[in-house]
């Protein structure tokens, strides 16, 4: 498509204070993009926007933010007006806000249950939903949804979090089949294990047989993704799988899910065995 592509599109970004989606934001910003992020932690927000700002731009990019919470329908949609009363009309939609809380599934609260789906799928429902009366008449637009591998293959430690990323990847799809007519595409982007504030946190409280598990994969820079992620979307793709390592586990686990669900088992058991003679 070219290196213009992204010129003087306007894009929402949630989720944009860190991670994949200050990541896509920056990169966006680089290719001539305006931006707007969109996050509920409003101190890291506004130093993601002073971030933006630095990096070399056009004299008139426009770049804004609005400090909200998506798993709240209203702000949702106030976060998106204030968006085009800032940049003007919406064309490039990203969903990247998300949360995991891993954990044992009979130990889980069902807090965490409902938290990741909050946020992770009904926050982008949220603001997809807000969208579309505005994409819909204008005939154009494009939606990207980040799910992950976690989206398609089910994961020792990650009932909540994978459940809610197969919503998301559900919904991306239905999404796509719909809004064809409308002329409004759709990408879902699936990456493995990223290095972001999320994985930190959550690596501290990784069940042992889940970090036994994340510890065989490759971890991949946001910038990569986001990368993958743009890259999706100026090739009209609907999914998007970054690392050679995750699009194989998709591949295999849709010829011989059977023979992936036996390694990952036998994965599992020989984590127990280690953590049994570590005595923990």
């Amino acid at each position: 498509m070219g290196k213009d592509f992204f010129r003087g599109r306007r894009a929402l970004i949630t989720g944009g204070s860190s991670g994949i989606g200050a990541a896509i934001g920056a990169e966006l910003v680089r290719r001539g993009a305006h931006v707007f992020l969109v996050a509920r932690n409003a101190d890291r927000l506004e130093q993601a926007v002073a971030s933006l700002r630095a990096l070399p731009q056009d004299s008139d990019r426009k770049i804004g933010h609005a400090a909200a919470d998506i798993r709240d329908a209203e702000q949702a949609a106030d976060a998106l007006k204030r968006c085009e009363e800032r940049l003007g009309p919406v064309d490039l939609l990203i969903n990247s806000a998300g949360i995991t809380r891993p954990g044992y599934a009979e130990e889980l609260p069902l807090e965490a249950y409902r938290a990741q789906m909050d946020t992770n799928y009904m926050g982008t429902v949220h603001v997809v939903k807000a969208a579309l009366p505005l994409l819909i008449p204008r005939r154009s637009g494009w939606i990207v949804n980040l799910s992950s591998a976690a989206g398609f293959k089910g994961v020792f430690g990650y009932a909540g979090y994978c459940a809610s990323k197969f919503a998301v990847l559900g919904f991306s799809e239905a999404l796509r089949a719909e809004l064809v007519r409308h002329g409004i595409g759709v990408t879902v982007v699936c990456p493995p294990d990223t290095r972001t504030p999320m994985l930190e946190a959550e690596s501290k409280i990784r069940p042992f047989e889940t970090a036994y598990l994340a510890a065989k994969g490759k971890v991949l820079d946001v910038e990569t993704v986001a990368l993958a992620a743009l890259r999706g979307v100026e090739r009209r793709r609907f999914l998007v799988v970054p690392g050679f390592e995750t699009k194989f586990l998709r591949f295999a686990n849709g010829v011989a899910p059977a023979a992936i669900d036996s390694m990952f088992d036998r994965m599992v058991r020989a984590a127990q065995r280690q953590q049994n003679q570590l005595g923990r």
